[in-house]
């Protein structure tokens, strides 16, 4: 890979490794629906004059079938339910459940007719990174009905963002991405108004809780999807998805430093291997 495709993965990992924490301070007083919409809604104000001003909304239209599937699968259903989830179960399960990302877009690619080669070194690479996570982060008890439903929620949006993957390689491969990405939350923006509308918050937020949401629209939905598309053109689903080992490492590193975490061998170790892991499973067949 380019030096370019490395520092965009790079950035996407810390990006990616924020709404953890952020989604976690925003639901606790806003409901999840609300916190998706405003960070898809931020998002769109964003990036939608930036495409405009470049010229490619018109390209991304001429392909609004695939936008609005993309829309749907990547934005519409995962944001609300992982936001949902996180009520019930800890950030550290949330984030080895949807470290599982790498291996369902390998296992849903035939459906959607993409087809990549795997090697040894791949496959021991993408196991490799998910011991990591789970190393680093340990498994905490599922517990509850309301838990199982929170494991369910993520599967959910796990399969979500699998097929929106698969679907920005297979039908969105060369178009411009502020244009498909901006047109994109801009249709997941409309579906999911009429659901943002029946839970309003009956109090008025703290500002904590409408900073999160801020974040996580500029930062962690604007930049990120932006970084998203450019990393699938260049590398393919399967490759670009292995930043989610790599997430919960750099929230675990930001919690260490900013917050004065524990320091310990399960992180050691769990770094190494999820280092390792990552530029065995992104390297090229």
């Amino acid at each position: 890979m380019t030096w370019t495709v490395w520092a965009a993965f790079a950035a996407l990992s810390v990006i990616w490794g924020l709404p953890y924490l952020f989604i976690k301070l925003a639901v606790a007083e806003i409901p999840p629906v609300d916190v998706a919409w405003g960070r898809i809604v931020l998002g769109a104000a964003v990036l939608l004059p930036v495409a405009w001003q470049r010229g490619s909304l018109r390209a991304a239209a001429a392909k609004w079938r695939a936008v609005c599937a993309f829309a749907v699968v990547e934005l519409v259903v995962p944001f609300p339910l992982i936001s949902l989830g996180e009520r019930w179960i800890s950030s550290s399960l949330t984030a080895i459940l949807i470290a599982t990302l790498p291996f369902t877009v390998i296992l849903l690619a035939p459906l959607f007719g993409v087809h990549r080669q795997l090697n040894g070194r791949r496959i021991a690479g993408l196991a490799c990174g998910f011991t990591g996570v789970v190393v680093l982060l340990g498994i905490d008890p599922v517990q509850g009905w309301l838990a199982w439903v929170g494991v369910a929620c993520m599967v959910a949006g796990v399969l979500g963002y699998a097929a929106g993957s698969l679907i920005v390689e297979r039908y969105l491969h060369g178009v411009d991405e502020f244009g498909t990405v901006s047109l994109s939350l801009a249709v997941a923006s409309i579906l999911l108004l009429p659901a943002t509308l029946l839970s309003v918050p009956k109090h008025m937020p703290s500002a904590l809780a409408i900073y999160s949401v801020i974040v996580l629209g500029v930062v962690c939905t604007a930049a990120a999807l932006w970084l998203y598309f450019y990393l699938v053109a260049k590398l393919g689903a399967a490759r670009a998805t292995v930043f989610t080992y790599v997430n919960p490492a750099v929230a675990t590193l930001l919690g260490i430093i900013v917050l004065h975490e524990r320091f310990g061998w399960s992180l050691i170790a769990g770094l190494a291997l999820i280092l390792i892991g990552s530029w065995m499973a992104a390297q090229r067949v």
